[in-house]
């Protein structure tokens, strides 16, 4: 295994110093009162190389791996995770471009390397979160373009982006046992602030996960060229799911980085309150929530980076990417709940940081498939799928 080797480490030590600088600062301001990431950072972001990280070279990407994806994403996460998750709405959104025809790449995959043109993900509706394939957003076709029609949830950066991946079903009929086919997927092009010509939206009033919007969004007829759908005409669900693995050590590399938010500001906060004539750091009951917490986020990294190496070099390892997805998210609650705990009543106060690891790391056992599912896919690794 490669680990860390001494380009890596200059990737994770730069990465280090942009969020300690420079995020960490920001996120301290703007999320107490639910600002929005400016686009400055973004623009700088930008010159980092951050949206093009998983960008082949060719298309002027940096073309490196899930490993330095996730390295990149852990420091950004220990200082605001939604600046982390940011930069997935580059990087071909993961795996989900890989379907562009060579001639779509070509225009496209510069522009996002440079930040240029980022996108929204839009595969939940109210109906259809865990279980995808019950999408009932319609896509018909009508001449040159399609029309879609149907409501989406959880689109987050729907107004800031420059388009959304909307997947929409275009075969009327479905099969009951075999639900996942028909569906289709589509760029839907936008004005940057602005929602989508033919598509209204209401703000998803959300605990954390500030720094930008999610939306519920309607369709009504909502006019895209045909040449803008992405991929194969019902095999939308395949390009859903393709990248899961990167997404998934990705989600881990952010519960891990909040948890390494959690865990320095609480042996700083340990070291400078004082209670009963001394720190509170003295105490055993504390420094051992401190070893704890220092030993399972070291356990989570180790495994994601093993999962991370694996991705790069081309092994198929869903079940693994399952297991640091679940490990570091129930992880991340913990360890961040417990540096709350440290701060005790000042870390109930928007004063500290340790309130928005803690509400962050919650999302992270939710999104990118919940912990129940990734138990299913670990279960179904070890059992084989259970009777129906």
């Amino acid at each position: 295994m490669q680990a860390l080797t001494e380009e890596r480490k200059l990737i994770q030590e730069a990465a280090r110093e942009f969020t300690m600088k420079r995020v960490l600062p920001l996120a301290n301001k703007l999320d107490p009162e639910k600002g929005s990431i400016p686009r400055e950072l973004i623009d700088e972001m930008a010159e980092l190389g951050y949206f093009s990280i998983l960008i082949p070279e060719e298309y002027g990407g940096m073309g490196l791996g899930a490993f330095e994806y996730c390295l990149v994403a852990e420091q950004l996460s220990r200082g605001w995770m939604s600046v982390a998750s940011l930069i997935a709405r580059g990087n071909g959104l993961i795996g989900a471009l890989k379907s562009l025809t060579p001639q779509q790449k070509a225009i496209y995959l510069p522009r996002m390397a440079r930040g240029e043109y980022l996108g929204a993900f839009s595969l939940s509706e109210p109906n259809a979160g865990s279980d995808v394939a019950n999408i009932t957003c319609r896509a018909v076709r009508n001449g040159d373009h399609w029309e879609i029609t149907g409501s989406k949830y959880w689109c987050t950066f729907a107004d800031q982006a420059d388009f959304i991946l909307v997947f929409a079903r275009t075969d009327p009929k479905v099969d009951p046992k075999a639900r996942h086919r028909g569906i289709s997927a589509f760029m839907v092009q936008k004005p940057r602030g602005d929602l989508p010509e033919g598509c209204q939206g209401s703000v998803i009033p959300k605990i954390g996960y500030h720094g930008w919007t999610t939306w519920e969004l309607a369709f009504d007829k909502c006019r895209v060229p045909a040449a803008n759908m992405v991929g194969e005409e019902g095999r939308g669900f395949y390009l859903a799911t393709a990248g899961l693995e990167t997404a998934r050590a990705h989600t881990a590399a952010r519960s891990i980085g909040l948890a390494q938010g959690a865990l320095e500001d609480a042996l700083a906060y340990a070291r400078d309150r004082n209670q009963f004539g001394k720190a509170i750091g003295d105490f055993q009951a504390i420094r051992f929530k401190l070893a704890d917490m220092a030993t399972q986020i070291e356990a989570s990294r180790s495994l994601m980076y093993a999962v991370c190496q694996k991705i790069d070099e081309g092994e198929r390892c869903d079940t693994e990417a399952a297991m640091v997805k679940l490990f570091a998210s129930e992880m991340s609650e913990h360890v961040t709940s417990e540096g709350l705990q440290i701060h005790g009543g000042a870390g109930y106060t928007t004063h500290f940081a340790a309130e928005r690891y803690w509400r962050d790391a919650r999302l992270t056992k939710i999104f990118e498939g919940t912990s129940e599912i990734q138990k299913r896919i670990i279960s179904d690794a070890l059992l084989g799928k259970a009777a129906a």
